[in-house]
């Protein structure tokens, strides 16, 4: 079922859509994000905040998040238990 993940500051995205969610920390993801802003293949939900995720949509779309990865994880999981208590 598909489902609206809370990414920080009221921004959502869909969970079926993520491909991947990863820190921002490494060069690797430092070109991803500078290629996708290149190619206006980003969005930047960090109202102004540091970036401390990216997450990589399908298509090629790239997000930024101003929460942690962990945090993230840990709400996908909870939307994902929440559906497989519903069926």
């Amino acid at each position: 079922m598909a489902e609206l993940m809370n990414i920080g500051f009221g921004n959502l995205v869909h969970t079926d859509k993520i491909v991947a969610i990863i820190t921002p920390d490494s060069a690797p993801a430092k070109r991803l994000v500078q290629h996708a802003k290149q190619g206006e293949r980003i969005v930047d939900a960090t109202q102004g905040r540091k970036t401390r995720s990216i997450l990589i949509m399908e298509q090629q779309l790239v997000v930024l998040s101003a929460l942690g990865p962990d945090t993230l994880a840990g709400r996908f999981h909870e939307l994902f238990r929440e559906t497989e208590e519903d069926k």
